[in-house]
């Protein structure tokens, strides 16, 4: 994404904190605020904010100018010279008079950190080792510091001009906030990658091809944005290791090392690379000689054909010859890595063997021991069985001995269902007995009552 050539009225209102402004807040954020730290710190701390954010954005999408080692601009590492004022000039507010104070706040606090610390610096950035060192900074040399800014032999930092603390910042900064958007991005686009061995090795120049144009939407890195990128990969995240122009992922400490046999597939891989260009190359030019061969044809012109034709026939020779190679090189390419793999998985082997080995010597596990063990569950297993025989006798015996016998219980059962039966007959008889009575009593005198209703009635009240 190219520099907008007016960035002050085209480049800023696209910002999302620009957008979501007020004419009147962005009046209040482009003021001079460097004594409002102690006097009003709720307000300061808000105003650094704010520009954080806005500063993330407006480094990431390239709006800084050419300011990288290789003539691009850089989207990782914010260049803090005055001539940013200028860039974020904003059409009837200004320039930001308080930035030079906001960006030493932002290096207080981590947000920024010098590009030279930070590349060569063998501490992570992460490492709370400095807070002890910070806190004693405070305790004591704080009341020495004041002691010293009462006899005017230090400047208190609220005393500085803008122009003053633009001295003191000045330089390179990498914006740690977009180093870290930047990590996970590449994180999510390797997930499941690194099959083969050759994966997880590259030369400084191939990182930036393959990576350089995807970890930050919409623009690619520069050189010392790669250079940010990797040392961060490799000291705070763990996830590479880098040897001069060898860059390996990895996945375990065991693999923290770059090796001889790393180095020769790196070479490979970058052999293989470089042929498969060349091809794609000599493909093209062919491509366009039998164009020209064409144009010369339809103009009549032979002998420029003829003369590009004998070229065609060597760049066919040629390509001939570089597809042999490459073949040859891909072929021992995948026979180094098949090796790898093999080394990798003796390795396994010799593990797992090993492992087995140790659970195997278990003194639980030696043949005196197992026939020891397994002639003791015999014994108890039979042990059990004649325990329960014995049981279940006993209970035969019990019921034997109480003179239960089946055949009378079975008996009695069917006398008691036979009572039952009786019984209900009965209280059904005596039902129709009373249901009787009842009509006849209702009847008029002189009338009879029907017998053939009297089924019916029984049949009703059973």
């Amino acid at each position: 994404m190219a520099l907008p050539t007016n960035p002050s009225s085209v480049a800023l209102p696209a910002l999302p904190t620009y957008a979501l402004a007020s004419r009147s807040r962005l009046q209040s954020l482009y003021s001079d605020i460097h004594r409002q730290k102690h006097s009003n710190p709720s307000s300061f701390h808000t105003h650094v904010d704010w520009w954080h954010r806005t500063l993330k954005d407006f480094i990431s999408r390239g709006w800084q100018g050419h300011d990288g080692s290789d003539g691009t601009s850089n989207k990782l590492v914010l260049g803090a010279r005055r001539a940013l004022v200028d860039k974020l000039r904003y059409e009837g507010v200004g320039k930001p008079l308080g930035l030079g104070t906001t960006i030493a706040e932002m290096r207080r606090s981590n947000d920024l950190i010098p590009l030279s610390q930070f590349l060569t610096s063998p501490q992570s950035v992460y490492d709370p080792g400095w807070l002890p060192y910070r806190i004693a900074s405070f305790v004591v040399g704080k009341p020495l510091w004041w002691a010293m800014e009462q006899l005017d032999m230090v400047r208190s930092e609220d005393s500085y001009t803008e122009t003053e603390m633009w001295k003191k910042i000045e330089g390179d900064y990498v914006m740690l906030g977009l180093v870290e958007q930047a990590a996970d991005t590449l994180e999510k686009l390797r997930d499941g990658a690194g099959i083969s061995p050759a994966d997880n090795l590259y030369t400084t120049e191939g990182f930036r091809r393959e990576f350089g144009a995807t970890v930050v939407p919409g623009v690619a890195l520069s050189e010392t944005d790669i250079k940010v990128l990797i040392k961060y990969l490799e000291r705070e995240r763990r996830v590479v290791v880098q040897n001069g122009d060898v860059i390996k992922f990895v996945t375990a400490d065991r693999e923290r090392e770059i090796t001889a046999v790393d180095q020769g597939i790196l070479e490979l891989k970058t052999a293989v690379t470089n042929l498969r260009e060349q091809v794609d190359s000599i493909q093209n030019k062919i491509d366009q000689t039998t164009s020209k061969i064409s144009n010369a044809l339809r103009q009549q012109r032979k002998s420029i054909a003829l003369a590009e034709l004998r070229f065609k026939k060597h760049l066919e020779d040629l390509l001939s010859k570089r597809l042999g190679s490459l073949h040859n090189l891909e072929s021992t390419l995948v026979s180094v890595e098949t090796a790898v793999g093999d080394v990798e998985i003796m390795k396994t082997y010799e593990s797992s063997t090993a492992t087995l080995k140790a659970i195997l010597s278990h003194p639980s596990l030696q043949r005196d021991k197992i026939e020891e063990t397994m002639d003791a569950l015999a014994t108890s297993t039979a042990d059990a069985r004649e325990i329960d025989d014995a049981i279940r006798m006993g209970g035969d015996m019990a019921a034997a001995e109480a003179g239960i016998d089946d055949t009378e219980l079975e008996a009695e059962l069917n006398a008691l269902v036979e009572e039952t039966e009786k019984e209900r007959a009965e209280a059904v008889e005596q039902a129709v007995s009373e249901k009787l009575r009842g009509i006849k009593d209702r009847s008029p005198e002189g009338t009879s009552v029907q017998v053939g209703a009297v089924p019916e009635r029984v049949a009703e009240v059973a």
